[in-house]
C-alpha cells in the first residue's frame, strides 16, 4: 500500500527538521531584496552555483525560487493562435516569446494571485481551497530550508536549493497530476507522491511545477489541459515529445532541472532538440512507483544543463524500491561512489567506444539527415583527440551486424519467421532452417525491405493488453472516487479537435479493448536485442557506443512531418528502449534545415540554427561510465547553448 499524503507530510517535516508547518512565508509576493542576489545569475546555474551562493549567503533558498518565477512569467504562456480555445484547432507563431512549457505552479491561491498567474495553474482544480498545513507549496518549503540553513549552517541535502519541474506522468501528492489530460478526478491530487518525488523532496529539492506534456505520452506536443507546447529555438517547431515541457522548462531556464520519463524516445528527443542534458537510465535501476502508464521500458528520466547536474539527481532517487519489482535487479548493481563524482575526467584514455555506423549511413536515409550526421560525425573526432580508442566500422560498416546475423534469427524466433514466408513456409522444418542460419549466417534473408539490422529489432515493445493493465492498475491503486477504470477516464474527460494534431481518445478506446495481456513478444525482443549487444561489447571490448541522438532536427509542428526511412524515425531508442543506459549530449547547432512541404515533398534547405544531440549508451547499470565519458565530451565542447530569445531578464 502506497503511503498517504499525512505520513509523507510528516515525513517531510522531519527530514527537513522543522517539525509543523509554519504559516505562510510573508514574502508571497513578487517584491524581495533584488540587490542581496545581484551578483548572482539565475540563467544557467548549476545546482553547484545555487548551494554556493546560498552558502555564502548571496542567495536564500527563497529568492532562488522566486527568480525561476519571474523567468516562469515572463515565458511560459500560450505560445500558439488558438481562436477557438485551447480544445480547437491551432497555428504556430513565430518569435511567439512564450514557450508553455509548465502546465500547474506549485503556489498556494494567495501566492498565485499575487504572482498573476491564473487560476488554470492552480496546484488542484478540485481543491480551491488548498489550505490544508500538511501541504506546503514552493515558496513555504523554501522558507522552511531558509530557516533550517540560518539555524545550522547545513545544507538540508544533495539537492537543497535545487528547483524542479516534473513531468505530469508522476505522482505529486501536492499538484494535480493527470498526464496532461483534462480528466474529471474527483480529486486531481494523488493519494501519495511517486517513489522519484519522495526521494527528490527528502534530498532537499524543491518541486516548483508539473511540466508539460504529449497527452498520455501519445505524441504531438499537446494536452487538452495545458495547451501546446513549443521549442524555444524556434518557437514554431516542435519541442519533442512526450516529455517536452521538462526540456523546454530546463532549456530556458525555469528551472534547475526537471524529471521526465521515456518509453521510446521521450527523453533523448526533447533533449536533443532543448540543447539539454537527458539520461535514460536502465529500467530496473530506477522506480516507476507513481507513473501514469509504467510498463516494462519506461524509464525515470533527469534532464539538466549539464552532466554533473544529471548525475546528482540520479544519485538522489536510484536504486531498489519495494513498490517496483523490477528495481530488486538493482540491488548490489549501484557504483561505490555518487554518481557525480564521476564527471570529472577531461580525458578518455583507455576507454573503447564504438560507433554505430547503421544510423549514420547518409545512403539510407535523406538530406534531412546529413547535416546532424556530419555533427555527429565531429562528436566521433573529439572523442579520439580526448584519447578514446574509437571502434569504428567506417561510413558504410555495420557495428552490430555479425551479431544481428548470428543471434536474431534464434532469438526472435517467434517474430522473426513470418518476416520471411518463403524460407519459412507453413507447415515446413523452421527449426531445421533456424539451424542453418545459425552455422551459416550468409543465409540470413538480407533485402532492402527488411535486412535484421540493430535499427529494426527494438522498438518498445508495447504488447497486447499492456496500457490497459498498466492504466487500470495506476487508477485502482490512486483510488479515486470518479475515475475508477480505463472506461472512465475516456469518458469522464475532454479532448481537443484538430484536424492536424489528432487527441489521443481513440487510442485509448483501442487501447481499452484488450481483453488478454500478452507480453511474451516484449520480452523475447528483450532478450533479444541484450543479447545481441551484450555479443558485440564482449567481441569489440567496448566500454560505450556513441551515435546521434536522432538524424531528423524539429520539425514545424502543424506541417507535415519528415517519413520514416528504412527505420528512422525521430529519434534512435531501439537499443536504450532494451533494457541499455543512454545519455543526450548538446553537439552542436545545425546551419540549415530542409522541412516538407503539403505535399510531402522535401523543401530546399533553408537557414536555421537548432540544436543537435550525441548520444552515449553502455551496458546495463553502467551510468557512472556514461557520466565519465560525457563529462570529458561537455567540458571539452561546450556545445550548451541558452535559447537566445529567452535570455536574461531585466531587473531595473
Amino acid at each position: 500500500m502506497r503511503r498517504r499524503r499525512a505520513a509523507f507530510a510528516g515525513a517531510f517535516a522531519m527530514v527537513i527538521g522543522l517539525g509543523a508547518a509554519p504559516a505562510a512565508h510573508a514574502s508571497g509576493d513578487r517584491d524581495w531584496d533584488w540587490d542581496r542576489g545581484r551578483g548572482f545569475k539565475i540563467e544557467e546555474a548549476t545546482i553547484a552555483d545555487i548551494q554556493h551562493a546560498i552558502q555564502r549567503r548571496q542567495v536564500t533558498t527563497t529568492d532562488v525560487v522566486k527568480l525561476y518565477l519571474e523567468r516562469i512569467k515572463a515565458y511560459n504562456g500560450t505560445c500558439v493562435s488558438e481562436p477557438q480555445g485551447i480544445l480547437g484547432p491551432i497555428t504556430m507563431i513565430p518569435h511567439a516569446g512564450k514557450v508553455n512549457a509548465l502546465i500547474t505552479l506549485n503556489l498556494r491561491p494567495k501566492h498565485r494571485v499575487a504572482w498573476g498567474f491564473d487560476a488554470r495553474k492552480a496546484r488542484s482544480q478540485t481543491d480551491p481551497a488548498d489550505n490544508d498545513p500538511r501541504m506546503p507549496d514552493a515558496l513555504e518549503t523554501a522558507a522552511r530550508l531558509d530557516q533550517q540553513f540560518a539555524r545550522t549552517g547545513r545544507l538540508a541535502g544533495p539537492l537543497h536549493g535545487a528547483v524542479f519541474s516534473i513531468k505530469d506522468q508522476y505522482d505529486t501528492f501536492d499538484l494535480r497530476t493527470t498526464s496532461g489530460a483534462d480528466a474529471f478526478w474527483a480529486n486531481d491530487r494523488p493519494p501519495d507522491d511517486a517513489t522519484v518525488v519522495a526521494r527528490l523532496r527528502a534530498a532537499g529539492a524543491i518541486i516548483l511545477a508539473k511540466a508539460n506534456m504529449d497527452e498520455y505520452a501519445g505524441g504531438d506536443a499537446r494536452s487538452s489541459w495545458g495547451g501546446t507546447g513549443c521549442n524555444p529555438y524556434d518557437t514554431e517547431r516542435d519541442p519533442g515529445g512526450s516529455s517536452g515541457g521538462s526540456a523546454v522548462s530546463v532549456a530556458t531556464n525555469m528551472v534547475t532541472c526537471s524529471i521526465a520519463e521515456e518509453t521510446g524516445g521521450s527523453v533523448v528527443k526533447p533533449a536533443r532538440w532543448n540543447n539539454v542534458v537527458g539520461l535514460v537510465p536502465t529500467r530496473e535501476l530506477v522506480s516507476a512507483d507513481g507513473m501514469i502508464q509504467r510498463g516494462l521500458n519506461t524509464r525515470v528520466g533527469p534532464m539538466c544543463r549539464t552532466v554533473q547536474d544529471t548525475a546528482r539527481v540520479l544519485s538522489a532517487y536510484a536504486g531498489f524500491d519495494p513498490k517496483d519489482e523490477l528495481t530488486a535487479f538493482s540491488n548490489g548493481r549501484l557504483p561505490e561512489r555518487p554518481y557525480e563524482s564521476y564527471t570529472g575526467s577531461r580525458r578518455l584514455f583507455g576507454y573503447r567506444i564504438g560507433v554505430i555506423r547503421e544510423y549514420m549511413d547518409k545512403d539510407l536515409f535523406t538530406p534531412a539527415d546529413a547535416e546532424s550526421i556530419d555533427i555527429v560525425d565531429r562528436a566521433v573526432g573529439e572523442l579520439r583527440r580526448l584519447g578514446a580508442t574509437v571502434v569504428d566500422p567506417g561510413p558504410k560498416g555495420a557495428l552490430f551486424q555479425s551479431c544481428v546475423d548470428r543471434f536474431v534469427p534464434k532469438w526472435l524466433n517467434q517474430q522473426f519467421t513470418p518476416q520471411w514466408p518463403a524460407l519459412f513456409p507453413p507447415g515446413g522444418d523452421h527449426n531445421a532452417t533456424l539451424l542453418d542460419l545459425f552455422f551459416d549466417t550468409s543465409k540470413v534473408p538480407h533485402t532492402a525491405a527488411g535486412r535484421p539490422s540493430i535499427r529494426n529489432i527494438g522498438g518498445t515493445g508495447s504488447d497486447a493488453g499492456d496500457a490497459r493493465y498498466n492504466l487500470n492498475a495506476y487508477i485502482r491503486e490512486r483510488g479515486d472516487a470518479n475515475i475508477k477504470s480505463l472506461t472512465d477516464l475516456i469518458t469522464k474527460a475532454n479532448f481537443w479537435t484538430d484536424p492536424v494534431l489528432v487527441n489521443r481518445k481513440a487510442s485509448l478506446e483501442s487501447a481499452d479493448r484488450a481483453l488478454t495481456l500478452a507480453t511474451a513478444s516484449a520480452l523475447q525482443a528483450k532478450h533479444t536485442m541484450q543479447t545481441v549487444v551484450h555479443q558485440c561489447f564482449a567481441e569489440l571490448d567496448l566500454d560505450a557506443v556513441v551515435y546521434p541522438s536522432g538524424n531528423i532536427p524539429p520539425a514545424v509542428l502543424t506541417a507535415v512531418q519528415e517519413p520514416t526511412v528504412n527505420d528512422r524515425g525521430s529519434n534512435w531508442t531501439a537499443i536504450s528502449s532494451r533494457g541499455f543506459p543512454a545519455l543526450t549530449v548538446p553537439a552542436g547547432f545545425t546551419t540549415r534545415v530542409h522541412d516538407r512541404g503539403p505535399d510531402g515533398q522535401l523543401l530546399a534547405p533553408k537557414p536555421a540554427r537548432l540544436p543537435v544531440g550525441v548520444d552515449f549508451l553502455a551496458l546495463p547499470f553502467r551510468e557512472h561510465t556514461l557520466f565519465d565519458i560525457a563529462a570529458a565530451y561537455e567540458a571539452a565542447t561546450h556545445h550548451r547553448s541558452p535559447p537566445p530569445e529567452f535570455g536574461p531578464l531585466d531587473r531595473r
